[in-house]
């Protein structure tokens, strides 16, 4: 008897597509839910440190006093203080301007590797991820020791008589520019790289013998076929970024406060667990917005195209 080797195939067809699906509800959704469910609570002093909690043994009367008792008093507080507004449009500031300084030096890094001989290719990429073999922890604190007054950065550039005096590199925006960039530019080369080394150069040789320029033909050419590799690189650097902690934390100022610290301060300081996760929900609405600006523009490229 023959075995129904199609009907075993549709089943695990639709059990590999079900499996990302069930991942983002477990491990995505349902927490989303429960900081959701907690932004809309109050400050309690108790455990957890927040209320109301549902009782499953109290019925629906508990249910309905459960849900009486969530409100949007959080959210009101976050409005209404600026502190949170200034926390919100300096990370958003600092994951802008670190992913321009990204995309600028990453670019030209990953057109590089992309041109390099194919033997000399899996040794760059290598190169690019060699930092990740350390922890991200140990590398931030290695720029402390750099950027001191007597630390590395400061003898060189006095020893070159660049500066006549030590430069206060510490707790200021520019060590957090230096610490970001430094940390995330993997994420935007191999993207990049991905996308370029795709690329048939090819078409830049055709380009030439019709006249045009290298430069001409890099813009008309290039920079077009490179966009998904651009858009997914600025997407894994922002959205992180934005989020950043240990890097503003350490190497940044009080003057430099990233949603990131003050997400922390609420929770492990102030201990306001309902503020803290009305701040998450906050920010997790407004990194969606770039990432479904990038999905609609994929889509009209993808239709464009076909």
């Amino acid at each position: 008897m023959a075995r129904d080797t199609t009907r075993f195939g549709g089943f695990g067809a639709r059990l590999v597509v079900l499996v990302p699906y069930a991942w983002l509800i477990v491990l995505f959704l349902v927490p989303f839910l429960i900081v959701l469910k907690i932004s809309l609570s109050q400050t309690a002093i108790a455990l957890p440190p927040y209320v109301p909690t549902f009782d499953i043994a109290a019925g629906w009367a508990g249910f309905e006093r459960f849900l009486a008792g969530l409100g949007l008093d959080n959210y009101a507080t976050l409005f209404s203080d600026e502190i949170y507004g200034l926390s919100y449009l300096k990370s958003l500031e600092v994951a802008a301007v670190s992913t321009a300084i990204l995309l600028a030096i990453g670019y030209p890094l990953a057109y590089g590797m992309a041109r390099a001989p194919r033997r000399l290719q899996t040794v760059l990429v290598m190169l690019v991820i060699l930092p990740f073999w350390t922890s991200f922890l140990i590398r931030v604190y290695a720029w402390i020791n750099i950027l001191q007054s007597d630390g590395l950065l400061n003898r060189t550039l006095l020893a070159l008589h660049f500066v006549d005096a030590p430069v206060a590199w510490l707790a200021s925006d520019t060590a957090i520019y230096i610490g970001i960039v430094y940390s995330y530019l993997p994420f935007m080369v191999l993207p990049l790289y991905a996308t370029l080394e795709k690329m048939d150069f090819t078409l830049l040789e055709a380009a030439a013998d019709l006249g045009a320029r290298p430069a001409a033909a890099f813009w008309k050419i290039t920079v077009p076929l490179s966009l998904p590799g651009v858009g997914a690189g600025a997407l894994l650097c922002f959205i992180p970024i934005t989020g950043e902690f240990v890097i503003p934390d350490l190497l940044g100022g009080s003057d430099s406060l990233m949603i990131g610290q003050t997400l922390w301060t609420e929770f492990f300081s102030n201990k306001d667990w309902p503020v803290a996760s009305a701040i998450a929900v906050v920010l997790l609405v407004l990194l969606v917005a770039p990432i479904m600006v990038y999905q609609h523009l994929q889509v009209k490229t993808v239709e464009g195209g076909g």
